[in-house]
């Protein structure tokens, strides 16, 4: 466990921990520390920051509420991994190998260096006392991605956390690469502290190659047949971010690390106020994951404070709800017995929407009330068990939602969404299963030209024959049946999305392992706060 010193971050408690590793270092020329060290060693110097005005900018107290260090905790995963492993008993070791490149890292990076493959189950539960238990438990650390080489990186070797990093030099002493140059007496308190480890100046760790390493993710699939299939491309988002204008105008880190726009030390010892660094809260889309590691922290064994996971998943929710997506309704016209109008749906994102783990969907929510606020018609509406009325895959698994062009019945529903196909042809959420996808309406990013994709961000399915489907936005008309209702007809329009779609979730309920039954009980008893609007718009006529 590493919780002892989590919470504190003063210049006393930094001294302190430098004396004691220099008491303990091993002699000149015979270097002993590890390849990693856990985060607390970090903390004890980036805690207790704040900008002139008192925010609170503090990287450990950020880092350890949010999804990268929790990505070891995460109960969705750890189910994912447990269901892979029960359809495919043969490939055990290699699913966990595989899964732990990205989710446990350190771990993962150290078994490497022993000839080993890497472990997950042999970790859980966290509680338990293993050696390497605090690395992997760590998750995405500091010292994992700030010992990050520029080797490789923005490469397709770099992919599927193909990352490399550079070993000791001669004296035992690592780079710790950072965005600032740091003076000589800062360095030699940070190799002190920390065993061994040298803050070093190198730009890449601000550019979005740095992030595509891990976030650039192809799935082998383990066929019944025993032959051999093509990698299927299961999270591209930095793929599609380089087919988009944003690739040319914002980063990665842009986006998903807030900018602190005043002046701030980034360490509690001898740190100099600077600009132009940023938070390590690194907000992305998955706020559901953020509540349901609170609510059942001790389950999970997680160490960040309630109230700091609850201001995580509050930010990123207001990120999704200024910065992903905008609706607008055009064109509004009653016409034989039947409310038309089209609706444009925007996304503002620097990649597809949603992107990255196939479980995430958007989709158009269309409410027409008559003059006296009754229901004249409804597509798209959330259910309390988190599934979505009318969606063919949400009552059948062996089903799906088609895009449309065109929706004028209450069970049609616009989803933006990847559904996934086996070698069979069946829809599928057992990603070792999949070869490919069946359908990909997830909205293009600006700048995405779907004529010219590659086959590994393309859309397909009917979208992609959709003039109206376009790189930025989408066009979707409605035909609402009035029924004889009387206007003024109000009309609103919601785009929802939700982190982990209903099928995906209760896909799980029929394997008996202790974790994916533990999921779905998460999930049935939060299902009511799944899910979130991204963008509303509302008209009369």
């Amino acid at each position: 466990m590493t919780k002892g010193v989590l919470c504190f971050g003063t210049a006393a408690v930094a001294l302190l921990l430098a004396t004691r590793v220099l008491l303990g270092a091993a002699p000149e020329g015979k270097p002993a520390q590890p390849q990693f060290q856990n985060s607390d060693r970090c903390f004890a110097c980036h805690n207790g920051l704040t900008t002139p005005s008192g925010k609170q900018v503090s990287i450990g107290l950020d880092w350890r509420a949010s999804i990268m260090a929790n990505s070891a905790r995460d109960p969705y995963w750890q189910s994912s991994v447990r269901r892979e492993i029960a359809d495919h008993p043969q490939a055990r070791v290699a699913v966990e190998d595989e899964c732990s490149v990205c989710h446990m890292p350190m771990a993962h990076y150290q078994a490497k260096l022993r000839g080993e493959p890497g472990r997950i189950l042999a970790h859980l539960p966290f509680t338990a006392a293993a050696e390497e238990n605090p690395l992997a438990e760590d998750g995405v650390s500091c010292s994992l991605c700030h010992q990050i080489s520029q080797d490789k990186l923005g490469t397709p070797a770099s992919f599927n956390g193909g990352f490399v990093i550079a070993p000791p030099d001669a004296h035992g002493v690592s780079s710790e690469y950072g965005p600032f140059a740091i003076a000589p007496g800062q360095q030699r308190i940070m190799e002190s502290s920390t065993g061994g480890f040298r803050p070093t100046p190198a730009p890449h760790i601000r550019e979005s190659e740095m992030c595509a390493t891990c976030h650039t993710l192809y799935t082998t699939p383990l066929v019944p047949s025993g032959g051999k299939a093509d990698r299927f491309p299961e999270q591209m988002p930095y793929l599609e971010w380089l087919h988009s204008d944003y690739s040319r105008r914002s980063s990665c880190q842009s986006c998903h690390m807030p900018a602190i726009n005043e002046p701030a030390p980034f360490s509690a010892v001898l740190g100099l106020a600077r600009g132009g660094w940023r938070q390590h809260s690194f907000l992305g889309a998955n706020f559901f994951m953020l509540r349901m590691l609170n609510r059942y922290r001790q389950d999970l064994d997680v160490a960040a404070l309630p109230q700091e996971l609850d201001s995580v998943a509050t930010d990123t929710i207001a990120l999704l709800q200024s910065k992903a997506a905008r609706v607008s309704i055009r064109d509004v016209r009653v016409e034989g017995g039947s409310l038309r109008l089209d609706v444009l749906v925007e996304n503002l994102t620097g990649h597809k929407l949603p992107t990255a783990y196939p479980s995430r969907r958007a989709w158009l929510h269309v409410l027409v009330e008559d003059q006296n606020g009754r229901e004249v018609f409804e597509s798209g509406r959330l259910q309390p068990d988190g599934s979505i009325a009318g969606n063919d895959n949400d009552s059948d698994p062996a089903r799906f939602e088609p895009h449309y062009r065109e929706i004028n019945s209450p069970d049609q529903v616009q989803i933006y969404e990847p559904i996934l196909r086996d070698q069979g042809g069946r829809v599928t959420t057992g990603l070792l299963s999949t070869v490919a996808y069946i359908k990909d309406n997830r909205l293009l990013p600006r700048g995405f030209d779907k004529n010219n994709a590659t086959k590994d961000i393309a859309v397909v399915g009917a979208a992609a024959e959709d003039p109206d489907f376009l790189g930025g936005s989408d066009r979707v008309a409605y035909q609402a049946p009035l029924g004889g209702a009387s206007g003024p007809f109000h009309v609103v329009v919601e785009l929802w999305y939700q982190p982990i779609g209903f099928r995906w979730a209760h896909n799980l309920a029929s394997y008996a392992e202790p974790e994916p039954q533990r999921f779905v009980r998460y999930y049935d008893s939060m299902a009511s706060g799944n899910a979130v609007v991204l963008a509303r718009a509302q008209a009369t006529r």
